[in-house]
């Protein structure tokens, strides 16, 4: 691991183990994501679908609130992990929410059962972003 660089290994392993208790027995589409917050700490969450679309939850969205319920308001990097012939990127509103708590350099990573597939900064996925800078007087 380079000086600065996040523990990708880590992030997968934790992705990985959260994308196999995801809830979706609609889809049947299994998405785990991991992230690492300001402090070092690592929060992962798993895609939740419900009967009632939409209102099932991401799992870029579950790890968010597992970081902020942590203490948590900042997001260093992001793996996502999910299977397919696409990379599983974030969906629009997930690259909205990591905005809000990732500076346009943050790391995101995608990947699938066999490894890392791509790697983005948020700025590449969310260019010229609204953010909470927007609103600060």
């Amino acid at each position: 691991m380079a000086d600065g660089e996040p523990d990708l290994d880590a992030l997968f392993a934790a992705a990985r183990a959260a994308q196999a208790r995801a809830y979706a027995p609609y889809s049947r589409f299994s998405v785990g994501a991991a992230l690492l917050s300001e402090d070092g700490a690592v929060h992962a969450g798993c895609n939740v679908e419900n009967a009632a679309y939409p209102s099932g939850s991401c799992a870029e969205q579950g790890a968010i609130s597992a970081m902020v319920a942590g203490g948590g308001r900042a997001i260093r990097a992001i793996l996502v992990i999910g299977d397919g012939p696409e990379p599983v990127t974030p969906c629009g509103a997930c690259r909205q929410r990591i905005r809000e708590f990732a500076a346009p350099g943050a790391l995101v990573v995608i990947a699938d059962a066999a490894g890392i597939r791509a790697r983005f900064t948020l700025e590449e996925l969310l260019p010229v972003s609204f953010g909470p800078a927007n609103l600060q007087a």
